[in-house]
């Protein structure tokens, strides 16, 4: 799986008609910087309001799936989606001017063919993943629904469905690394039971649906009269069943059902807004259950403690030790404020700062409660991103490091005399012309006690 961010390599154009609304819809997808995710603009409405497409826009699962803030919304998001997030694209402006995306054929096969003939292009950002840790599970027993995730390297997902079909049967699909998502996946369409139809149109839906942009299955015989009906419905003279299927005299796969549903649940899993590391089995999934399982997911992320991403041993020797630190920070008593380096690597590092009740400070900070002042800790922070960005040019020592913005502070606990801060950095990318970006956090005893995020700059001392 790739670890940077990547966007189209020049804008795609789609037109057709809307499932459920009829509507003519012209949709464009644009190249968008990194960390800008995926976002669709309703270019139709004033002030062109966008919806990024994440599981908390989610506002409707009933024939698709549709995201929406205020007035603004776009259904059926879940094709293009599919095949924007498999093919590898993270960031993307969708500008639309209707409010659902064209169904084209029912698949995401021209969406797929579209974005490997313009390509993707690698972003400087790395991406963010969900690395899944232990089991996680949603269910609608009621309705056979289940959904699991489990822990892996790298992301796959099977789908079983059983309808009680007799047409269908019992079908399964599977997605794992090295398959093929335009042959194997994009290509499926979606399908519907001909007793769903009538109820759909009576509410209003399906305007732009008919027999070549949806499967559908029959169960029952059919009378001339339910197929003239139909005939009307579609605008067809040539309406007759053949094989189980209206007008559909050859499926693309002979499981294309679950296929779609597997294509479905990409769509929505994307809307986590991050790479999964895990494995997917899903039995009856559908748009209410993959979406919901991601919000569940997406709040487990939210609320639960953020933890250390590196384990300190003590027994171990550092990398930098207090003497190699001060031979690269200009940094002197009593504002050298990292003892030791026991983690580096391109991009993050993780530092070591000892509290004792000798600092200084603690004298008016506070005398009867002595807490280490935010300010030194956020200094402690920038020390460490400093190493880590010094560490990189030829004679460090000839340098200094100044702050150019600090955002986003945040004290979670207080820092007394006897804990031991792991500092931890992440570079956003490595530094350009001297600048870092830097993602900050400190630790005492595993628990966060304060993150930031901090600009810096290098500069040669004179």
């Amino acid at each position: 799986m790739a670890e940077k961010q990547a966007t189209l390599n020049s804008p795609i154009t789609f037109s057709g008609k809307g499932l459920h609304t009829g509507a003519q819809v012209v949709m464009t997808v644009s190249p968008a910087p990194e960390n800008h995710g995926i976002v669709f603009r309703r270019i139709d409405l004033d002030g062109a309001p966008s919806i990024p497409a994440l599981c908390e826009y989610v506002i409707d699962t009933s024939r698709g799936t549709t995201i929406g803030i205020g007035a603004a919304r776009v259904s059926t998001i879940e094709h293009v989606m599919s095949a924007l997030w498999t093919l590898g694209v993270d960031n993307a402006l969708i500008d639309i001017n209707a409010p659902e995306t064209p169904i084209l054929d029912g698949s995401a096969r021209e969406y797929a063919a579209e974005i490997e003939r313009v390509g993707v292009v690698e972003q400087s950002a790395y991406r963010k993943y969900y690395e899944v840790t232990e089991k996680q599970v949603f269910a609608i027993p009621e309705k056979g629904v289940m959904l699991a995730i489990y822990p892996n390297e790298e992301f796959s997902a099977s789908v079983h469905i059983d309808f009680n079909s007799k047409v269908i049967g019992n079908q399964y699909a599977t997605f794992v690394p090295g398959d093929n998502y335009r042959e194997k996946i994009a290509p499926n369409r979606t399908f519907v039971f001909l007793h769903e139809i009538e109820a759909l149109a009576a509410a209003g839906l399906v305007k732009g649906g008919d027999v070549d942009n949806a499967i559908v299955i029959v169960e029952n015989p059919v009378t001339d009269e339910q197929l003239q009906r139909l005939s009307t419905l579609f605008g067809k003279k040539d309406i007759r069943v053949t094989g189980g299927y209206l007008n559909n005299l050859e499926l693309r796969a002979n499981n294309e059902m679950a296929r779609h549903k597997l294509l479905d649940l990409l769509g929505d899993f994307a809307l986590l807004g991050r790479r999964i590391k895990g494995n997917v089995m899903a039995t009856r999934p559908g748009h209410y259950a993959n979406t919901e399982f991601m919000k569940q997911i997406h709040n487990s992320i939210r609320h639960e403690g953020v933890k250390p991403r590196f384990k300190y041993d003590c027994k171990k020797n550092p990398i930098y030790d207090i003497n190699a630190i001060r031979a690269m920070l200009p940094h002197r008593f009593p504002f050298l404020l990292v003892d030791r380096i026991f983690h580096m690597d391109e991009l993050s590092i993780a530092g070591i700062k000892q509290v004792t009740i000798n600092e200084p400070f603690f004298q008016g900070h506070f005398p009867s409660e002595p807490v280490m002042p935010g300010v030194l800790i956020v200094e402690a922070m920038a020390q460490t991103a400093g190493i880590s960005i010094l560490s990189k040019v030829d004679n460090p020592e000839e340098y200094s490091t100044y702050f150019l913005r600090i955002d986003n502070v945040r004290f979670k606990q207080k820092i007394v005399p006897g804990d031991t801060m792991q500092i931890e950095c992440v570079l956003s990318e490595p530094p350009r012309r001297g600048v870092a970006n830097v993602e900050c956090k400190v630790f005492v005893g595993g628990t966060l006690a304060c993150e930031a995020t901090i600009m810096a700059q290098i500069v040669k001392n004179r």
